[in-house]
């Protein structure tokens, strides 16, 4: 059995393959999230919060859900709020295609007796029912470029009138000198909690092609081009964005 908080050290040593949500990766995937994306717990706060003003009902999707972070954070505050009439009101659904992290949500969801439903899935071949909100938090980012705007259109067709799509992403600068900056800058940030340089230096090598960033400038683009017409940025650290868009 996977053990959730776990240590990363993965990169401690070298390693030859690409990058890929594995078991391994899977056992140390919430240590990596808290350590490697800023304001990680204060963003979740954020997109819970503006989830909660936003679809105060209805289906939820979280595509790219991993081990489950966003729903649960989610369905104790929804439950919070409907308390008898939560059962009701609400149905959260977690997609991933990693089954090492759907496994790991599924044994959260039990337990925290938690009422969501995680899938083990690719996202571009679910036919997603009638939504209120999907939430795709570093996800798209791992989606082929040519494949992104053919998703974002899919979710908005799904989406019910006045759903939104929160969508966080690892972004580029359209500045060549700025996003060399921000690069370095981001690696002094993990730096601080903990890794050493090689650490960062095979991470990146091995995320090489695995993940591939757009900028703020491109992503606003992709969801006007998918139909979005109120999009905001919620949150934005050096090259870290989230995103929330409203049909």
């Amino acid at each position: 059995m996977a053990q959730h908080n776990s240590k990363d050290t993965l990169f401690t040593a070298p390693t030859h393959k690409q990058f890929e949500f594995d078991e391994r990766v899977a056992s140390v995937f919430d240590d990596m999230l808290t350590r490697s994306i800023p304001f990680y717990r204060e963003n979740l706060k954020l997109c819970v919060d503006f989830l909660a003003l936003n679809a105060p009902c209805g289906r939820i999707y979280d595509l790219g859900c991993s081990t489950g972070n966003m729903l649960f954070e989610l369905y104790e505050r929804l439950k919070d709020s409907h308390r008898d009439s939560y059962k009701n009101s609400y149905t959260l659904i977690g997609i991933d295609s990693s089954s090492a992290m759907i496994e790991n949500a599924k044994l959260k969801a039990q337990a925290y007796n938690a009422d969501i439903t995680f899938i083990n899935a690719d996202c571009m071949e679910v036919e997603f029912l009638d939504s209120r909100a999907f939430i795709a938090n570093y996800t798209m980012q791992f989606i082929r470029p040519i494949n992104r705007l053919h998703l974002i259109k899919k979710l908005y067709n799904a989406l019910e009138f006045g759903g939104v799509l929160l969508m966080s992403e690892k972004m580029s600068s359209t500045d060549s000198v700025f996003d060399k900056q921000m690069i370095e800058y981001y690696h002094a940030y993990k730096a601080k909690n903990g890794y050493t340089q090689s650490e960062i230096t095979r991470k990146r090598e091995a995320l090489e092609n695995v993940l591939v960033p757009y900028s703020l400038e491109e992503n606003l683009a992709l969801l006007k081009d998918a139909g979005f017409k109120g999009i905001e940025v919620l949150f934005k650290w050096v090259n870290f964005g989230t995103l929330i868009a409203k049909k």
